[in-house]
């Protein structure tokens, strides 16, 4: 078959009923205006301070900028989807489909390389807090946060590269969006090179990711119990929790899609699953990250209680 016969793919949906369409549709409408408000707030509230405009709060603007990259990839497509009847074909072209799998896969790669600079970031805060101001400078962030997006995208680039390069004898994407595993499955090529990288791949990424955090908190840990410090314990718990908590949230997401693979019968669930992990963890990160800075918390409290007096006021 020629490549042009399937200019055009068939997207399978997710499974929901006419009942049910209009509340799903709801709820996650309502998710992502709250992913894009809060994530867009907390970057120009950082942006725009002058005194939140240190290493880790623009290390934090990176995970924001990339949650609302990764839900804006995702959720407006699933919203479209949602409103057709359930017996409508869900068309997309080939080239925005290779467009769109770039894009999720980078985000994915993004969220852990700039999660692994944040650990770094955490490690020179708190392991050599009198060398911190002279390590961790403006230009060093820079430097690292185009540093993770660089070898992202050159590793998602080869990964999609070689998935374009094959003849598509299928159409139909076996997914409610388009992503990797979605563009050589549509080819009865060999795909042994596309597994043998991504495999790869996928080792180098969750094995750095795994292996520089693992260190990093390790050696967060010896320097906590050799100091009988209160206040520097406590520094370093408040700091790395919320770290902590996205990438396990991460860890947890990416495995169960890779499990839920394995089990063809679970497919409604692991498109739930897939999509899900687009919006949950762009919405969680908001919230765990942004209330950690205190002035955030503070302009939150103020405007509840503007509102409360102006309330009271009617």
């Amino acid at each position: 078959m020629e490549n042009s016969t399937f200019e055009v793919l068939t997207l399978e949906g997710l499974k929901v009923t006419s009942r049910s369409s209009v509340p799903a549709f709801v709820l996650l409408l309502l998710t992502y205006v709250f992913i894009m408000v809060s994530n867009v707030g907390l970057v120009l509230l950082i942006s725009g301070s002058r005194r939140l405009q240190q290493p880790m709060h623009l290390l934090f603007c990176n995970m924001s900028v990339n949650d609302v990259f990764g839900a804006t990839i995702i959720v407006p497509h699933v919203l479209r989807d949602l409103l057709l009847a359930a017996d409508s074909e869900r068309l997309v072209r080939y080239g925005d489909c290779v467009l769109q799998a770039f894009c999720v896969h980078l985000h994915a790669s993004a969220s852990h390389t700039v999660l692994m600079v944040m650990a770094f970031d955490r490690y020179v805060a708190i392991c050599s807090p009198l060398r911190y101001a002279a390590i961790m400078t403006v230009r060093t962030v820079a430097a690292l946060s185009a540093a993770a997006w660089t070898v992202a995208f050159a590793l998602v680039l080869v990964l999609v590269g070689l998935s374009v390069r094959l003849s598509r004898c299928r159409r139909v994407v076996l997914n409610p969006f388009c992503d990797n595993a979605s563009l050589f499955k549509l080819s009865c090529e060999s795909v042994l090179i596309n597994n043998i990288y991504g495999l790869g791949y996928t080792v180098l990424l969750l094995g750095s990711s795994l292996g520089s955090v693992a260190l990093t908190y390790l050696k967060i840990a010896v320097v906590c119990l050799r100091s009988r410090s209160k206040s520097l314990n406590g520094k370093a718990l408040q700091t790395c929790a919320s770290h902590l908590a996205a990438y396990v949230l991460l860890l947890v997401s990416g495995f169960l899609i890779v499990i839920l693979h394995r089990f063809p019968a679970l497919a409604g669930h692991r498109k739930v699953a897939s999509v899900m992990g687009h919006v949950a963890l762009p919405a969680l990160n908001a919230v765990v990250y942004g209330l950690q800075i205190k002035e955030v918390r503070q302009r939150i409290a103020a405007l509840f209680l503007n509102n409360k007096v102006a309330s009271m006021d009617v």
